[in-house]
């Protein structure tokens, strides 16, 4: 019985580490994250309520692989509401086995953070942004994309 209560204690404790990983960014977050001029960043905003951005989840498991080693950083924003945050996104998250960095976005005024992301953005998801800020290089894709689609970018923008 000691032993029943101490793995379920440790499953509880890993659950609440796991969430208290997702740290809750804004859009200011965001994009001083990506202004790092080293790294080539592939921003995934999505949430698991999003039909498609589920389906499209494993491109970006497929490019973290493909670029790893090199200087780019796949990031997935999350855009799931206030009481999802922590603990159904991290359990979502384990259950994907999604190893790529995940943080929650914060806001929810599309007046104020929209522009912050992107002025062309219409507010639907998934959507990807995509920045170099050394060779002064960015694009947001609203909508599905493809592996083949942001391969051909950053390859291009790795070979510079």
């Amino acid at each position: 019985m000691k032993r029943l209560f101490f793995l379920v204690g440790i499953s509880l404790l890993s659950m609440q580490v796991s969430a208290q990983q997702i740290k809750p960014y804004n859009a200011d977050d965001v994009m001083k994250r990506v202004s790092n001029p080293d790294t080539l960043y592939i921003v995934n905003f999505w949430a698991t309520w999003c039909v498609p951005c589920v389906q499209e989840l494993s491109n970006f498991d497929i490019l973290q692989e493909r670029y790893a080693g090199k200087p780019v950083k796949v990031l997935m924003v999350s855009l799931d509401f206030k009481e999802s945050y922590p603990y159904k996104l991290a359990e979502f998250l384990r259950k994907k086995r999604m190893t790529e960095e995940v943080v929650w976005f914060s806001e929810t005024d599309a007046n104020v953070f929209i522009p912050k992301v992107d002025g062309s953005w219409q507010g639907s998801i998934p959507a990807t942004l995509i920045v170099q800020s050394k060779q002064g290089y960015k694009k947001f894709i609203e909508g599905t994309i493809t592996v083949e689609q942001i391969a051909a970018i950053a390859d291009r923008l790795l070979a510079k």
